[in-house]
């Protein structure tokens, strides 16, 4: 009888701890997944194609964009910012660093810091600026797909 509970008990162990490792595993599928939408994001900025973005963002009236000039809401608004984008600026690059990603179930966070240099289109002056951000992300199927980004300046320290 004890052997018999024994073996239940390694057997419960064995199979929660599978669990835990397919959880596990599950949340570095994700973030790596969204770490790879980061880059198409950072793509589509720089080449200013909405198309590479409508792979990245939920293409729907429910996605939201806070910038420091206002408030992109909704899919069309979100891609006048891309618009505005291709037309400032004859060259962008815009570099990401010190990603963090946090999964919870079908929602997902992400917070970096970024760094834009560009050459402005009407008079080819260099622009560089910083920043930070945080993005939302959610699954759809098998896929994440960005919601929302709220992004800002570099802090300020007195």
């Amino acid at each position: 009888m004890r052997e018999q509970f024994s073996l239940c008990v390694a057997i419960a162990l064995t199979v929660s701890c599978g669990s835990c490792r397919n959880q596990a595993d599950d949340a570095k599928a994700a973030a790596d997944a969204i770490r790879q939408q980061i880059e198409r994001y950072t793509a589509a900025l720089d080449a200013a194609d909405i198309d590479l973005a409508s792979q990245v963002w939920r293409t729907s009236a429910e996605v939201s964009f806070i910038h420091p000039a206002g408030h992109a809401r909704g899919w069309e608004e979100v891609t006048e910012i891309y618009r505005f984008f291709g037309s400032s600026f004859s060259e962008r690059k815009l570099s990401v660093r010190d990603v963090s990603v946090h999964v919870n179930g079908e929602t997902a966070w992400a917070e970096f810091y970024w760094h834009f240099v560009g050459k402005q289109s009407n008079d080819g002056s260099a622009v560089q600026t910083d920043g930070r951000e945080t993005q939302i992300y959610n699954r759809a199927g098998n896929r994440w797909q960005l919601v929302h980004v709220h992004y800002s300046g570099q802090a300020i320290t007195r």
